[in-house]
C-alpha cells in the first residue's frame, strides 16, 4: 500500500520532563522570593521626597475623588450584598475625601495668611 505522506520522523522516547532537577523545583516554590518580588512590584510606584505638603493634599483628594466615582459606577452595576459592600467602601473614600479636602483648605489658610 503506498502513503501519500511520509513516516513521522523517530523522536527520543524520553520526555524532557521525565527527570526532575530539585533545584529548579525549590527556586519555583520558593515563597519568599514570592514576596520579594511582590515587594518590588510595590516599589513601582514611589512619592518625590521633596513633594510639598499642598501637592501631595491635591493628588490625594483627586484620588480620592476618582476612587469614589469608580465605586459608584461598581455599586450600580451590582445587587444585594455585594453591592453593599461597595457602597460601604464608597462611604469610607468619601469619608477619606472629606478629611483630605479640609486638609487642603486648612494649607490654603496658612498660606493666605
Amino acid at each position: 500500500m503506498f502513503k501519500a505522506t511520509p513516516n513521522p520522523p523517530e523522536t527520543d522516547p524520553v520526555s524532557p520532563y521525565s527527570t526532575l532537577d530539585s533545584k529548579k523545583l525549590h527556586t519555583a516554590a520558593d515563597i519568599d522570593s514570592l514576596r520579594s518580588s511582590q515587594s518590588r512590584a510595590m516599589e513601582m510606584f514611589t512619592v518625590v521626597p521633596d513633594a510639598t505638603a499642598e501637592a501631595l493634599t491635591i493628588q490625594t483628594y483627586e484620588t480620592f475623588s476618582s476612587v469614589s466615582i469608580l465605586l459608584l459606577d461598581l455599586a450600580e452595576s451590582l445587587d444585594d450584598k455585594p453591592r453593599h459592600l461597595a457602597m460601604a467602601i464608597y462611604q469610607l473614600s468619601e469619608l477619606g475625601l472629606l478629611l483630605v479636602g479640609r486638609s487642603l483648605e486648612n494649607e490654603m489658610a496658612i498660606k493666605t495668611t
